[in-house]
């Protein structure tokens, strides 16, 4: 007797093969009766699961987030140093629209755009997924690594801004993308751009000193003129 597989496992075996159909095609153009039949199930078992494509779609946006969330969890624990953990981030996400590009264009071109994007799920995925690196960010200007006086979001747009650009030929189909030079580049950037240099700690101390100095100029400034106001 063939055993009955759980709801979860045939949800996934569907995504599994609609996703490989997708990718194939680089397009949406598979209909559900050429997914339904890829799974190995009959269509009507297909719209059980998914009622229409664009939910199947969507599911298959949801999965994609989870999975990254999981992995950014899981490596970034093993990673030390902001210019690494950075350039983690920015890797995993070319990464996906690597892997990925159709569902890619579909999240940003349809999802991010359709008006009601605030009140879904991947609405929340998608700050989850970015909230890991305004926390690296955010953890650098604590610690005297990166400048304070930029917005950490700002910081945030930039990078995955500087990502965008760079693939968009990739998803029109137009040649191929360097994942490992962009993520150096775009991590480099912001480094450089947000770092510390030595200059500026010695121009603070600086700052410090003649600050110091003044404040000391001042008190006998002040000493001197109680004593001639008495004399």
């Amino acid at each position: 007797m063939r055993q009955r597989l759980t709801k979860e496992v045939r949800e996934n075996q569907i995504l599994d093969a609609a996703a490989e159909l997708f990718r194939e095609r680089r397009s949406f153009a598979a209909s559900t009766l050429e997914i339904a039949q890829k799974a190995n199930v009959v269509e009507g078992t297909l719209f059980r699961y998914f009622p229409t494509k664009r939910e199947l779609l969507l599911r298959l946006a949801e999965r994609s987030y989870l999975r990254t969330l999981a992995d950014y969890d899981e490596q970034l624990a093993g990673i030390k140093g902001t210019w690494n953990r950075l350039r983690y981030m920015a890797w995993r996400q070319l990464k996906n629209i690597q892997d990925d590009p159709v569902l890619y264009r579909f999240i940003h071109n349809d999802i991010k755009l359709d008006p009601e994007f605030r009140s879904t799920r991947i609405f929340h995925l998608h700050r989850s997924f970015t909230k890991r690196t305004l926390e690296i960010v955010k953890t650098a200007m604590d610690t005297g690594e990166f400048l304070s006086d930029i917005p950490v979001r700002l910081v945030r747009d930039t990078i995955y801004g500087a990502i965008d650009h760079h693939v968009w030929r990739y998803l029109r189909g137009d040649g191929s993308i360097n994942i490992d030079r962009i993520a150096d580049d775009v991590t480099t950037l912001v480094y450089r751009g947000l770092s510390l240099q030595k200059g500026d700690h010695k121009q603070e101390e600086a700052a410090s000193k003649i600050e110091s100095r003044l404040a000391r100029i001042e008190a006998k400034l002040n000493q001197l003129t109680k004593a001639s106001e008495k004399a």
